[in-house]
């Protein structure tokens, strides 16, 4: 398989584990008549222009997942959230060839009800994030207002993104360190993990 972008080409010839095990999942998502763009530093398979699926290449398990995974039926079981705060993403991981032989069909079959779900225009619904602004970001927006323009601007889930990240750690000093790390990336609309 060779795409017009060779990005995508470099992200299957660079992966340095579970390259034939991404590549099996690719002509998975590829059969079933997605579109393979390179976004996010890798691999994103889409219907016409919706983010349907991804593959991740970890060092413990490769990963397929699925965008609108939430919203997806799982009869088998198989969908799991790739972490505590995920809302939306559900993902499949492999740890070997045999397990991608095996859920061929199922991996198949849940491939197209995402691609139906893109289909029907049917939206994950968030609810309201409830996540506290912080003390230190609270002082840091009022001091200064073109920031506090800049995070209000940030789309919801970049906004998410930072409040996580700054009411983790306990101590002040190391919330304000954060604060003050990312007001440069927050300016410029960015987030934590945008170039």
């Amino acid at each position: 398989m060779s795409t017009p972008d060779p990005k995508i080409d470099a992200f299957f010839n660079a992966a340095p584990i579970w390259q034939a095990e991404l590549r099996a999942l690719r002509a998975i998502l590829l059969g079933c008549g997605l579109t393979e763009i390179f976004k996010w530093r890798g691999p994103c398979y889409c219907f016409e222009g919706g983010n349907v699926a991804t593959l991740w290449g970890f060092k413990d398990a490769c990963v397929l997942g699925f965008f609108k995974g939430v919203l997806l039926p799982d009869p088998e079981a198989i969908l799991i959230p790739p972490g505590e705060n995920s809302r939306s993403v559900r993902m499949v991981k492999f740890t070997d060839m045999a397990q991608i032989t095996a859920a061929t069909a199922t991996l198949t079959a849940y491939t197209e009800a995402a691609i139906a779900l893109e289909k029907s225009g049917q939206k994950v619904t968030f609810a309201k994030d409830d996540l506290p602004y912080p003390e230190e970001l609270i002082a840091a927006l009022d001091e200064n207002p073109d920031l506090a323009l800049a995070f209000d601007a940030l789309t919801p889930g970049r906004r998410r993104g930072y409040l996580l990240h700054f009411n983790q750690p306990k101590a002040s000093t190391t919330k304000t360190a954060r604060i003050e790390k990312h007001s440069a990336r927050i300016l410029d609309g960015k987030g934590m993990h945008d170039r």
